[in-house]
C-alpha cells in the first residue's frame, strides 16, 4: 500500500529539478542522511521542501507566478491560522482554478515524512558524533514526539465531543529553560545561542543553587 507521499508524487507527477538525484525519493533519502556530501536535514525541513515543491507544481500547472519570494509568502499564509488572510489568498487562487483546500489536503506532516524515510524507503541514519550538534537535534526530536502525541490526543477528544470540532487546532510545542534562581524562562534555542538562561545569574556558582536549570515543555 502506497503512503501519502507516494500518492501525492504520482497524483501531481512531482519530479526533482536538481542534478545528481534520480527522483524525489532519492533526493529525500540523501538529504536526510547527508550521503550527497551536504549537511543532513531533518524531517521538518524536508517536509517543508516537499510541500513547497507540491505548491510550485500546482502553480505551474495553472500558470500562476512562482517566484521564490511569492511562493514562500503564500505557502506561509496557507499554513497560518490567520483566517482572513488565508481566505483572501484562497479567493485569489480560485480565480486561477486552484482549489486551496485540495492543495493543503495533499500537503504532508513531518510524521508522514518520518514514516516514508524510515519505513517506505528503509532509510537509516548514523548516530550523531559528539561535535555534530546532536543536543539540539535531540531536543527537536523530543518536541516533535510530544507534538505528535498532543495531536492524537486532541483528535480523540474532538471525536468524543469534548472539544468543539471547528477544524484541527494548531499545536506548538516549545522547550523553555527556567533559571533555578528566579522565575525567568528562556526558549531553549535562545539559551543555547547566547550561552546562558538568565543574565542576572549567568555566572552564579552552581554550588549555591540547584546547579541545573529546570526544563518545561
Amino acid at each position: 500500500m502506497s503512503c501519502k507521499i507516494d500518492t501525492v508524487v504520482q497524483k501531481h507527477d512531482l519530479d526533482i529539478s536538481q542534478a545528481g538525484y534520480g527522483d524525489i525519493d532519492e533526493y529525500l533519502l540523501q538529504r536526510w542522511t547527508g550521503e550527497d556530501g551536504r549537511p543532513a536535514e531533518g524531517y521538518r525541513s524536508l517536509t517543508e521542501w516537499f510541500n513547497k515543491r507540491l505548491l510550485k507544481r500546482v502553480y505551474d500547472e495553472h500558470n500562476r507566478q512562482t517566484t521564490g519570494v511569492k511562493l514562500e509568502s503564500e505557502y506561509d499564509v496557507l499554513q497560518s491560522k490567520d483566517e482572513l488572510t488565508r481566505q483572501e489568498l484562497e479567493d485569489d487562487l480560485r480565480t486561477t482554478g486552484i482549489d486551496a483546500d485540495e492543495v493543503t489536503a495533499d500537503m504532508i506532516s513531518w510524521s508522514t515524512m518520518r514514516h516514508h524515510l524510515n519505513d517506505c524507503l528503509d532509510g537509516t541514519k548514523e548516530m550523531e558524533t559528539a561535535d555534530s550538534d546532536w543536543e539540539r537535534k535531540s531536543v527537536e526530536i523530543a518536541s516533535e514526539q510530544v507534538e505528535e502525541k498532543a495531536v492524537e490526543a486532541v483528535r480523540s477528544l474532538s471525536s468524543k465531543g469534548e472539544i468543539a470540532d471547528s477544524g484541527e487546532p494548531g499545536i506548538a510545542v516549545n522547550v523553555n529553560l527556567s533559571c533555578p534562581e528566579c522565575h525567568v524562562q528562556t526558549p531553549f534555542s535562545k539559551a543555547v545561542e547566547r550561552g546562558y538562561v538568565c543574565g542576572d545569574h549567568a555566572h552564579d556558582d552552581p554550588e549555591n543553587g540547584d546547579g541545573e536549570p529546570t526544563r518545561s515543555l
